[in-house]
């Protein structure tokens, strides 16, 4: 089955090719709707696993999400490109069928299949996320609607000269719009404005209204919610958006999930929590875990891995929160959102700084990008002002970047290389949680018909089976549980049918050979259950250790 990344799929082709998917590896995926959108879509997830070495459940899992916010298409392409790589190189690549044989992912391709659909349709609409009108269902009365004017199925830019406008042309690039200098005077100046249609115009006074849909599902979850006047487009209580209320229940009703990713657009850049705390109110294990594995995301995709509070707030003076960065501050369960593609660094733009280059840079920046739209884009990125007579405002010149073409999602023609770089991180990510293996199971005749039964495990994963520190603190971890089964007849002489033995250490917190700290518990990734049983030789019992993180295994011993 080979898919085209040079383009986005509407959802019933969406639909289609992961169902076809599905029907080409049947051993290794299934799909199930955990939900409706709030249009009444399917909302998909995809287990993957060897489901000749055991049923999903039983084995660690990660969790991959994609296109929570409605344009951004780009994340449903990476979920879909990861779908295809792991059943393609299954039997191929060592580290994928180790992965699909002792783990599993759930992988949610397109949460928010509403707004996807939104921004694909022609013309298109884009809006923040969710298409249900918040926090009022009314249409505005007067001001401007962003959308296609001028029915090109581009969203662009509008300019109006005015005397005591913010803009003019730069002098040696005058398709180019830079700031006007704070106390120039005696140019040509213009006003700035989104391509749309205004309501009611008086002629002198303009506002740019907000979306009718003002949803964002993003700060919809439990976590840190705050209601609408501290954080705009949270929803009226968490969880109160059906796109959200399934993938949560979705997750704590899959106890087996560690960790997870959810992809984004665009900053080209890792992002962990915390979004609404600085790093010193972390657990130092986690952050030292945190850092590990984004240092090995920016080896893997050549994006940096910063704090989402420490380097990537819109505003210094304020937070997110209501985001899925729940599934580690709730669940301890540790979180990446991916922000897939930079212009700015395709440009060769090298001190590009997050958020804070939208604020200010240098119009070197703007020249150096508007190279690269007329080389790498052929011009598409940036249009030439045209003019337009608009049906409200008259004369007009209409162009600009297309944000949506160039910066939102990267074009399709760059698209499968751009998502071709997260597969190998997400596989490190899976391959280090916690991993529950049975190392031996033995039965030894104590005296007639009086047995010990001994059964040791140990995590051979790097992460110990709580995960982190915080699901700890958070009591999110049952620990490991053995559950022995007597035949007919025998009788439990010594131990519990059902024993709580605690957690499993893994490698992460390991200590330099050099330092002075001594490691007081050198078999802590180990655990041995014993019991003492009263049955006929020649039966059989059951042996079941479980761990909610770290995978199930299971004995069967014969009574000799």
């Amino acid at each position: 089955m080979t898919i085209a990344y040079n383009r986005y799929y509407r959802y019933d082709e969406f639909t289609a090719l992961l169902q076809q998917l599905v029907q080409t590896y049947p051993r290794l995926l299934s799909i199930e709707s955990v939900g409706k959108s709030h249009e009444g879509r399917d909302i998909w997830v995809l287990t993957v696993t060897n489901q000749d070495t055991g049923p999903a459940e039983d084995k660690p899992a990660y969790w991959v999400d994609a296109n929570i916010h409605a344009s951004e298409l780009a994340g449903g392409a990476a979920a879909l490109y990861l779908l295809d790589t792991l059943t393609r190189d299954y039997g191929q690549r060592e580290t994928v069928t180790r992965c699909l044989d002792t783990r599993a992912f759930y992988i949610c391709p397109r949460m928010n299949p509403d707004g996807a659909e939104w921004a694909m349709q022609d013309p298109p609409k884009i809006v923040r996320s969710s298409t249900r009108p918040y926090p009022y269902d009314e249409d505005p009365v007067d001001g401007l609607d962003t959308g296609d004017v001028d029915g090109d199925g581009r969203i662009l830019s509008m300019r109006l000269k005015d005397s005591n406008g913010p803009w003019k042309c730069h002098p040696d690039e005058p398709r180019l719009m830079v700031a006007r200098e704070p106390t120039e005077e005696g140019s040509t100046y213009y006003r700035i404005l989104p391509e749309g249609f205004v309501r009611d115009y008086d002629g002198f006074m303009l506002k740019v209204n907000r979306d009718l849909e003002g949803l964002d599902l993003n700060r919809n979850f439990p976590a840190q919610w705050r209601q609408e006047f501290e954080q705009l487009g949270a929803g009226p209580y968490p969880t109160s958006e059906p796109e959200v209320r399934c993938v949560v229940q979705f997750i704590t009703h899959h106890t087996n999930i560690t960790g997870g990713v959810t992809f984004h657009t665009w900053s080209g850049v890792l992002l962990r929590p915390f979004s609404g705390t600085p790093d010193v109110d972390m657990a130092a294990e986690d952050l030292w875990v945190f850092k590990a594995q984004g240092d090995k995301g920016t080896e893997l995709t050549g994006y940096p891995a910063i704090s989402t509070y420490e380097e990537f707030r819109y505003h210094p003076k304020e937070i997110t929160t209501g985001g899925f960065d729940w599934i580690y501050e709730h669940l301890g369960l540790y979180k990446w959102t991916v922000e897939i593609w930079c212009p700015m660094r395709e440009a060769g733009i090298t001190n590009y700084k997050y958020i804070d280059w939208f604020r200010d840079h240098p119009v070197s920046d703007d020249l150096k990008l508007l190279a690269w739209s007329d080389t790498a884009l052929e011009g598409k990125g940036h249009v030439d002002w045209y003019p337009f007579e608009h049906p409200q405002l008259g004369p007009v010149e209409i162009g600009g970047w297309d944000k949506i073409y160039a910066f939102r999602n990267p074009p399709p023609h760059l698209l499968e290389k751009e998502i071709a770089r997260f597969p190998d991180w997400l596989l490190w990510n899976a391959l280090t949680s916690p991993k529950l293996t049975l190392t031996h199971a033995t039965c030894t005749l104590l005296g007639t018909g009086v047995y010990q039964i001994e059964v040791g495990v140990q995590n051979t994963g790097h992460l110990p089976s709580y995960v982190s520190k915080r699901a700890l603190q958070r009591k999110q971890s049952r620990g490991l549980v053995a559950e022995l089964t007597l035949p007919p007849g025998a009788e439990l002489m010594a131990g519990d049918l059902r024993t709580h033995a605690g957690e499993l250490e893994g490698r992460a917190y390991k200590q330099s050979l050099v330092s002075f700290w001594t490691d007081h518990s050198p078999t802590g990734d180990r655990a041995k259950m014993q019991w003492v049983v009263r049955a006929a030789s020649g039966s059989t019992v059951q042996v079941e250790v479980k761990h909610e993180k770290a995978g199930t295994v299971r004995a069967s011993l014969t009574l000799a």
